[in-house]
């Protein structure tokens, strides 16, 4: 897009029927590729999509009219920051990424970039981009830098989607040992919120160690381990597979009633949830990694595995 570029910052607001709604090409914008659809935002409102929540608003398929995600919340929402201490009291430092300002770019017909300023509490400043990739493919590039001394030496990032109503509210993944071309499949689906929430990927070293207090999603560890840095769940006839740069250090994380009810109030909505895992974080230092979200049309697990290696694939030729 030619001229000058406005990066605009947005304060979210308290949320509740008073919210008012971000602007069109300030806030929010809709991008498609061949068979994919999505609005991206920051963290203003738009519609029965709430403040506070970052990312993918919506997707549409020409498969599925109904986006997987819960429409007051969000997909691929940046939600946390952590360091070994436990979690905070104030909302506004335990969502911290949701509350300061954080900036919307449109950069093409198919590209997206959030800029969120170093953050009040945290001192972690960061830029999410986003691309639409035919046919059905939202890559994502994170950059962050930590400006302020963390408890323990190490960065935690956090990101959650709301599932809008599954039947199976699980996650699948590849076992520990296992490869793309041996699979031995795991269902990851916690009992309860907070519970056995985290699976490490199979030989985790990072010098992680958390602070006694309050179990969260994030310091809530399974027993679990994963062998491939991919899994995928499925929402009504479609599949969201998402898939991570092989080298970041990624945790998967599950909570069966994280997106609240249901629209019918009968269930609850999960949230499909991930972190980014910097040890031994060297302040002013930038750090990152890159993912792809594949939504398209269930085939089986062949097709998952082959969607998979694509993602390796583009992620080696791909230059962020």
């Amino acid at each position: 897009m030619g001229g000058a570029v406005v990066l605009v910052f947005v304060a979210a607001g308290a949320l509740g029927a008073a919210e008012e709604d971000g602007q069109e090409g300030v806030d929010y914008a809709t991008f498609e590729a061949s068979r994919l659809r999505c609005v991206i935002g920051n963290n203003g409102a738009k519609g029965e999509h709430r403040q506070c929540y970052n990312g993918l608003f919506r997707l549409w398929s020409p498969d599925q009219e109904q986006t997987p995600f819960v429409p007051f919340y969000a997909g691929w929402n940046l939600e946390h920051y952590f360091d070994a201490r436990p979690r905070h009291d104030d909302a506004k430092v335990f969502f911290e990424p949701r509350w300061a300002p954080m900036g919307f770019r449109r950069v093409n017909d198919r590209t997206a970039e959030l800029v969120q300023p170093e953050t009040p509490f945290w001192g972690v400043q960061s830029r999410t981009r986003f691309e639409l990739t035919d046919p059905y493919y939202v890559d994502m590039t994170f950059r962050c830098t930590a400006h302020k001394a963390l408890e323990g030496g190490f960065l935690g990032c956090f990101w959650a989607s709301y599932i809008n109503a599954p039947d199976d509210k699980s996650l699948y993944f590849l076992d520990a040992g296992s490869t793309l071309d041996r699979p031995r499949w795991i269902q990851f689906c916690t009992q309860q919120h907070d519970r056995d929430s985290t699976a490490l990927p199979d030989g985790d070293d990072a010098s992680v160690q958390f602070i006694e207090g309050r179990l969260t999603l994030y310091n809530s560890l399974s027993t679990l381990r994963y062998g491939v840095p991919f899994y995928y769940g499925r929402v009504r006839d479609m599949v969201l597979i998402f898939i991570f740069e092989p080298s970041a250090r990624i945790r998967f994380t599950h909570s069966p009633s994280g997106g609240g009810r249901t629209a019918q109030g009968d269930d609850t909505n999960p949230a499909w949830d991930f972190q980014f895992i910097v040890p031994e974080v060297e302040l002013h230092r930038e750090y990152g990694f890159c993912a792809r979200l594949v939504y398209k049309p269930w085939v089986d697990r062949a097709d998952v595995l082959a969607e998979a290696r694509r993602g390796f694939e583009a992620f080696t030729s791909h230059e962020p």
